[in-house]
């Protein structure tokens, strides 16, 4: 069947291309696992340190209100990938993995099959879908990357699940799995090819555990000297209990427990560290780029899954639709555009695939949801319409250029003004003055809501809380 749909697709995508094959670009897709704005060219926090990936924003557009589609890995990549919204499909959760299951993503053409149909030889490495699922819908994938190695025993942080902890370990970056991923990518980078390509890159770091050899550690400033983010202790008492419920995290530690054990500003430079050897790996993979004949001729994109917070509204986690765990870095360098661009509109990780089917001279694929940012690329300022992050069914966040809004299942509404609170500290939502605001973004906010494919699973609430998002079975 797959084979049938490609052929398909193939016919239909080569007759219809606006360019031949030996003159459309390559391209480098380079994906991050839980990265938050915490990098030089947006700002974020100011003790990182992240050179390779600023030369590489320098080169195209920075779009600095990027959002992704779902606050979680699994979803966030099975939308990203097959250019859908988590509401239409139902796949909400990490699990399942296998997002075949959803009936609207059965034969659904991905990114990487979508490229091998038109022409393009696909290669992926590291965690590009969740857990490197389907790997088999590129042309050739290399190693599938990991979170390890992990110490034998645990150093800060001893509760739950071995992931969730930091130090510095192992001695060696070769040791990691990154490095490796790096390693290969390199290695295909080094490659003559008598087609264009497209290579995705996934690195794992900085989703925890934040373990990175020492050296990563010790050029950051000392704990005491860590800066930490900006906390306010009654942030909470303007969000619902429904809020509450659906961004518990059951999995992640209590901010509580970081700050009575004295390793907020330790685990706070654990992410910092794992930063700064992420960017590290993300910049030897573009020197061999570089190194390439036709480096100039090539399409780059970069971006994380999902933010993080680390401690804002005291959280340790993604899974929220608040802008700290919405919020994502992007780069878009492409052929004849413009370097030393920064866009403020919303965009979307649901518009990168379109983006790359349109840099490249592809055919439109009709079933995409999001749409190419090819006007912003070539205009910065040129409008894009509200970005919608979902998080379970029916719980939504819209952004636009000024403000953030949720909409909770249950009816409840957050609204915040990035112009006068850009830490989403005042919940606006209950202010009558707002309420054209709120009627305006309310627009966007998807009017197909599938229930959530069967088994999903990784919800991370409370047991006793399990009952109020249908579908979901922790």
């Amino acid at each position: 069947m797959r084979q049938f749909f490609l052929a398909l697709a193939a016919i239909v995508i080569l007759i219809s291309s606006t360019a031949h094959a030996a003159d459309r670009p390559n391209v480098l897709m380079i994906v991050v696992d839980d990265l938050n704005d915490w990098v030089g060219f947006l700002g974020g926090h100011p003790q990182v340190k992240t050179p390779n990936m600023d030369k590489l924003a320098a080169r195209g557009t920075v779009f600095t209100n990027a959002r992704c589609q779902a606050p979680i890995c699994n979803p966030s990549r099975a939308s990203f990938m097959t250019g859908r919204l988590p509401s239409t499909t139902g796949v909400y959760l990490l699990g399942p993995i296998e997002f075949r299951v959803s009936p609207v993503l059965m034969d659904a053409l991905t990114l990487p099959q979508y490229f091998t149909a038109a022409g393009y030889h696909t290669m992926g490495c590291g965690k590009v879908y969740h857990n490197s699922s389907h790997t088999d819908t590129f042309d050739e994938y290399g190693p599938r990357g990991g979170f390890g190695p992990l110490p034998k025993q645990r150093m800060n942080y001893k509760q739950g699940t071995p992931l969730w902890d930091w130090g510095a370990f192992p001695e060696r970056d070769d040791q990691m799995a990154d490095d490796k991923t790096a390693d290969w990518a390199v290695a295909q980078l080094g490659k003559t090819r008598d087609k264009p390509y497209l290579l995705a890159v996934g690195f794992c770091r900085p989703h925890v555990p934040w373990f990175v050899p020492a050296k990563w550690w010790d050029q950051l400033p000392p704990e005491d000297q860590i800066q930490l983010p900006p906390y306010l202790k009654t942030d909470r008492d303007d969000i619902s209990d429904y809020a509450k419920a659906l961004t518990y995290a059951k999995v992640s530690p209590r901010h509580e427990w970081v700050v009575d054990n004295n390793q907020w500003h330790r685990a706070v430079r654990g992410y910092l560290a794992s930063i700064e050897f992420v960017d590290h790996e993300i910049g030897r993979v573009l020197d061999a780029l570089d190194k390439r004949p036709d480096a100039a001729n090539t399409v780059i994109v970069l971006f994380s899954d999902h933010g993080f917070a680390l401690g804002e509204k005291d959280r340790w986690d993604k899974r929220a639709l608040w802008t700290r765990e919405t919020r994502v870095p992007m780069i878009v360098i492409a052929p004849d555009m413009k370097a030393h661009q920064r866009c403020d509109q919303p965009a979307g990780l649901i518009d990168v695939y379109p983006t790359l089917v349109d840099l490249c001279g592809l055919k439109p694929n009709a079933s995409l949801e999001g749409q190419s940012l090819s006007p912003q690329l070539r205009d910065p300022a040129a409008a894009h319409p509200p970005v919608v992050t979902t998080f379970m069914t029916n719980n939504h966040a819209v952004s636009d250029t000024r403000y953030h809004y949720i909409h909770y299942a249950t009816g409840d509404e957050e609204l915040y003004d990035h112009q006068t609170d850009p830490n989403e500290w005042r919940n606006l939502a209950g202010d009558p003055a707002m309420k054209p605001i709120i009627e305006r973004l309310s627009k966007a906010i998807p009017t197909v809501n599938v229930p959530a494919v069967p088994d999903s699973t990784g919800l991370d609430a409370r047991p006793e809380d399990i009952h109020l998002f249908p579908g979901a079975v922790d």
